[in-house]
């Protein structure tokens, strides 16, 4: 049976109504993950260490669309609470219209400036024309990739998530057996794994920009829109901290690339690169539980169901802090397994990979609720919170811990220095969520 957001959400309806958010996320975070594994297993260490000097900047480029996907959800699900249909679909189909351009333009660009950006990033003579051959096949996908990354909270939001999971997992599964063929059977490294990405995020970009176009039975549609500033501005201000949170995860996996090739050489780029593939794995199932529940969280407010606030809020921070502490446990275990995935043939890096996913792991305790909390306040379309809960956790606590811990601690400091961003971050939006409890009435 269908889940509408004007349920009553007991543990089990809000965990069925989630999941397929979360699954989307999971398998949006192997696109990477995968040409990681087949690139490190299939090519060499310098094609690995390439792309992970690359990827920060074309995640940075597909930014926009999970700003404006969470920030015109809140914006659109307000609206549908609020009884307003006709306006939630004109701001919607604006919304994607924006999306579309703004992607067109960064791939443009992209495309122009690549080998300046590699350079600039640290990329050696050695590195360059991999960084390059990658980054230009996936750049030619950016539209589509950014229509999924906003797709994945309108389809939520249009009361269709097991649509948005089904359309995610084929994209990541078609990205797996291109990776397959493409790099592992025809051998065509560096090149065949950007091909592999390029394709299948463009099968999970259009398919559901033409079901909303097409005449649909949900709670959206594509149709004719005015340019509206004030709505584009609404959703992207709104949108901003997951923006800021992107993008500064971006920017601060290059800083870190940058502090490890100093500290370490490129092997430590290699680690960094793996750790980092397995904690999109582990952070996407709070993502994904953070975009699931936006739409309800902002439904009943637009509504004013003030017992529904309070009952999801809830069982919303029970379920966090329970996954919380189940992945950092999972971490603990899966530090040498996943480290051997990548790196089985070099035994200094697998070491390296292993202590450093350990000591990341920790982070995991603080992650979810961080998240969350930033997550929450958009749906409330307080977007000046959540961007200040973003911009500290993710830019001004990660950057002062890596430029400061690294000196008393070495290569540990780096690592922990995740650790002790996300404990400071803890703090604030706890203290954020008891402050500002009774404005909205979740608490």
């Amino acid at each position: 049976m269908a889940i509408a957001l004007s349920d009553h959400f007991t543990y089990r309806r809000l965990l069925r109504f989630v999941l397929p958010s979360i699954g989307m996320m999971i398998f949006t975070s192997f696109y990477n993950m995968v040409d990681g594994f087949f690139v490190a297993n299939y090519t060499g260490d310098v094609e690995f260490a390439a792309i992970n000097l690359i990827i920060p900047f074309l995640m940075i480029c597909a930014t926009v669309g999970f700003m404006v996907g969470t920030g015109g959800t809140a914006l659109v699900s307000m609206r549908l609470g609020e009884k307003r249909p006709q306006e939630a679909n004109a701001a919607f189909s604006l919304l994607t219209y924006f999306v579309i351009f703004v992607g067109i333009l960064l791939t443009t660009l992209g495309e122009i400036f690549l080998p300046q950006v590699s350079l600039a990033l640290g990329a050696t003579a050695e590195m360059l024309p991999y960084c390059v051959q990658y980054g230009r096949y996936v750049l030619a996908s950016l539209t589509p990739f950014m229509l999924l990354n906003m797709f994945q909270s309108f389809l939520v939001a249009a009361e269709k998530p097991r649509m948005g999971l089904l359309l995610t997992v084929s994209a990541g599964v078609s990205n797996i057996v291109l990776d397959a063929l493409l790099v592992a059977h025809f051998r065509l490294g560096v090149a065949g794994a950007a091909i592999a990405t390029c394709l299948s995020e463009t099968v999970g970009g259009l398919i559901p920009l033409i079901y909303f176009a097409l005449p649909n039975r949900s709670l959206l549609r594509l149709g004719s829109a005015r340019i509206h500033g004030k709505t584009i501005w609404k959703a992207c201000s709104n949108g901003f901290s997951e923006f800021m949170s992107n993008f500064s995860m971006s920017g601060i996996n290059m800083l870190y690339n940058l502090r490890l090739l100093k500290i370490v050489g490129q092997m430590g780029v290699s680690a960094y690169g793996i750790v980092l593939f397995t904690e999109f794995l582990f952070v996407s199932t709070f993502v994904g539980f953070s975009i699931g529940v936006a739409p309800i969280i902002g439904f009943n407010y637009g509504a004013q169901n003030e017992r529904e606030q309070k009952n999801v809020f809830r069982k919303n921070l029970t379920i966090i802090f329970v996954s919380s502490v189940f992945m950092w446990l999972l971490g603990q275990l899966l530090s040498r397994p996943i480290a051997l995935m990548y790196v089985s043939h070099n035994e200094a890096l697998l070491q390296m990979t292993q202590h450093a996913f350990a000591l990341y792991a920790l982070s995991f305790i603080f992650k979810g609720i961080n998240i969350f909390a930033s997550a929450h306040f958009t749906a409330l379309n307080n977007g000046l919170v959540s961007a200040a809960i973003s911009t500290l956790r993710m830019l001004v606590f990660r950057v002062a811990a890596v430029m400061i811990l690294p000196e008393f601690l070495g290569l540990d400091g780096v690592w922990l220095s995740v650790v002790a961003a996300e404990a400071a971050t803890f703090l604030v939006s706890a203290a954020l969520l008891i402050r500002l409890r009774k404005r909205y009435h979740y608490a």
